[in-house]
């Protein structure tokens, strides 16, 4: 009777003794902790989305120079969002040394 091969219920039951085996993160939920781990990412991206936004709707009303000092404005949260990615991989990286 040792030999005898699982059933289907056996392995039911026994998934059932373990418990979740492992949980799968929605899209909310990843946006949550990867906000929560480096929160000036989005910032940036929402920074560099609004100036873009607003920059195109001036240069639509013809205010040419405010749509030149916002298109500068975009380069720079641009670069403040790249600034935050690179520091993030580093820390990342840092911490999986460490740890």
């Amino acid at each position: 009777m040792s030999n005898e091969e699982p059933t289907d219920l056996d392995w039911i039951q026994l998934r059932r003794d373990l418990g979740p085996v492992h949980h799968v993160e929605t899209t909310g939920e990843k946006f949550v902790r990867k906000f929560g781990e480096n929160p000036f990412v989005p910032i940036g991206c929402l920074a560099t989305a609004g100036a873009l936004s607003y920059g195109l709707w001036c240069f639509r009303t013809k205010r040419s120079k405010l749509s030149q000092r916002m298109m500068r404005v975009r380069i720079l949260a641009q670069g403040f969002t790249i600034a935050a990615l690179v520091t993030g991989v580093v820390m990342g990286a840092g911490k999986s040394l460490k740890g």
